[in-house]
């Protein structure tokens, strides 16, 4: 069965409010597809947001940083809130400002929690294997104070939402009849050509999960 996030006045969409979706499996998924994520959080009462990766485990999110970065001393134990988005098109409409973007997003609100300093090796291997399945085993173990080095915060997904707009453009009614161009321009993300580092060993050669790397749907 499908868990349900309870709304709240945090996650309610106002607008639109069709597009919005609270069942896990929808925010799970979008979650699962974009590894980029701002995090916002409040020091000495200014706003900020800062950009990085995180990655899921069951109910919990992950992001990491520098142990020594403000942005992560000051988000340990405080609420913040966690974004991610996924441009899927631009939609071009008869008009300007029926113009749109079929996007699938995701916001979270929760407390950042460190993890445990025995739990770190873990959760990296996990991030790293999350992407690239098998990499962790190939690399250098990670040192006691690379580990020291780094933070990991968590959060537990319990409250939050999605939204998702699919489809065409939707213009007034009269605008149809004009000789305009309108429709869907799709947006697809890939990847190029792995380019080794010149100081790559002879003969090593790029992986199955580097060559076939494929962002996930």
């Amino acid at each position: 069965m499908t868990k349900i996030l309870e709304k709240t006045d945090r996650t309610r969409l106002r607008r639109l409010h069709e597009r919005g979706a609270f069942d896990r499996d929808t925010i799970e998924a979008i979650l699962d597809a974009q590894p980029m994520c701002s995090v916002g959080y409040v020091i000495d009462g200014k706003p900020y947001v800062t950009p990085t990766f995180q990655w899921r485990e069951g109910d919990h999110v992950y992001w990491h940083g520098s142990s020594a970065s403000r942005a992560i001393r000051q988000s340990r134990g405080q609420e913040v809130c966690l974004t991610v988005s996924i441009l899927d098109g631009f939609v071009m409409a008869r008009s300007g400002l029926h113009h749109s973007a079929n996007t699938r997003s995701v916001m979270l609100f929760g407390r950042a929690e460190p993890v445990p300093d025995d739990q770190k090796e873990a959760r990296l291997d996990a991030f790293i294997d999350g992407l690239w399945p098998g990499r962790s085993a190939m690399l250098r173990p990670t040192n006691a104070q690379e580990l020291k080095a780094t933070t990991i915060l968590s959060m537990e997904i319990t409250e939050g939402s999605a939204k998702v707009r699919t489809g065409g453009p939707i213009d007034d009614e009269e605008d149809y009849a004009l000789p305009i161009w309108a429709g869907v321009l799709p947006v697809t993300r890939g990847v190029g050509v792995p380019a080794p580092d010149p100081r790559n060993l002879p003969g090593v050669e790029a992986p199955d999960h580097i060559t076939g790397f494929r962002w996930p749907d």
